[in-house]
């Protein structure tokens, strides 16, 4: 059975939980140790920055997970799939903050809410460590100085992207919120000619879109990639870290309007998602084919993943691992009981 065939059947199932590790967390330490763990917890997919490096940090985790899981005498039936995401230039996902020198007043509001911890001090004044930002904005969010800015970066696709196939990627995604259709189109397309053996998502979101806009963006892509394409239908982006009903309110309802819609493409449910994301999708009688979890699925685990004696301590190693699993089971048996 060949890799798409294998993920269309466990998607069909309602059997996939995706880890996202950041669009932007360039941090390859980070990223190996939670491919390794949410391996082991029952991860399908491993979401990841466009980045070689990267991709191959991710690789290197879920093989760390295969050597652990004949020792904790873990089954591993399916070998997670590394996704790389994209951005549209606008798009968080792909921004990096950065602190403006001359505005901020070394008050250290930010360094508290950074949930990435990104923001460090150096000869007495803060600034931030790209390659951990993810660009989720609290930190300007709290910057009563408006000190706060941000880069957008943009790489060049048409290498990076097979660079990343190279290093072990099997799928991509796009994250496109933004209103220029023609610019989303034209990366959609480039997307579609780089890959064209698996599955390829696009993440949105209502922030810019009428539900009617949204429609009629997904029917345009579905035209293009067939049964091949992944709606992650977003609710807030990268807003996560709570674990309430209310957190994942619009997750849910960005799927619904998805699925109504009738575009047989496959959905996942994102954007605040935790692990009450399954409970509410049911409740609610949103059948979506998976989840995706991001901000709350890394928070969980990392008061143990960032010890610096986490790879060879055992103890911290369960002690994540069963926090990871209760995170996916929660979700996978709400999508299938």
């Amino acid at each position: 059975m060949n890799r798409f065939i294998l993920l269309k059947n466990l998607f069909e199932k309602r059997k996939v939980f995706k880890l996202v590790c950041g669009a932007g967390n360039e941090d390859p330490k980070e990223v190996r140790r939670l491919s390794m763990i949410y391996t082991l917890a029952g991860a399908v997919i491993h979401d990841v920055s466009a980045n070689p490096n990267i991709v191959r940090a991710a690789a290197e985790g879920i093989d760390d997970a295969y050597l652990l899981g004949i020792e904790m005498k873990k089954n591993i039936p399916v070998r997670p799939y590394i996704n790389v995401s994209i951005g549209i230039k606008g798009d968080p996902h792909i921004r990096k903050a950065y602190i403006i020198s001359e505005k901020c007043s070394n008050c250290g509001t930010c360094v508290d809410k950074c949930r990435q911890e990104a923001i460090i001090k150096k000869d007495n004044k803060w600034f931030v460590e790209e390659y951990r930002c993810i660009g989720c904005g609290e930190c300007e969010r709290v910057c009563h100085k408006e000190a706060i800015g941000f880069n957008f970066r943009r790489a060049d696709l048409k290498k990076i992207l097979p660079d990343c196939i190279d290093a072990g990627c099997e799928m991509m995604e796009l994250h496109a919120v933004s209103e220029n259709e023609e610019e989303v189109m034209d990366d959609w397309r480039l997307l579609n000619s780089i890959l064209r053996d698996n599955y390829i998502s696009v993440c949105l979101d209502r922030s810019l879109l009428s539900n009617k806009h949204l429609i009629e963006r997904i029917k345009n892509m579905y035209a293009i990639t067939g049964e091949r394409m992944i709606v992650q239908a977003d609710g807030v982006p990268m807003s996560g870290e709570g674990d309430d009903f209310n957190t994942t309110l619009q997750a849910i309802a960005c799927a619904d309007i998805v699925i109504k819609s009738g575009i047989p493409v496959v959905v996942l449910i994102s954007g605040g998602t935790n692990s009450k994301s399954g409970i509410l999708a049911k409740q609610c009688e949103v059948n979506a084919h998976g989840v995706s979890v991001g901000s709350y699925a890394r928070k969980i685990v990392r008061p143990f993943i960032k010890d610096d004696n986490f790879a060879n301590d055992k103890k911290l190693i369960k002690k994540a691992l069963d926090i990871a699993e209760s995170l996916v089971k929660s979700n996978l048996e709400a999508f299938n009981g």
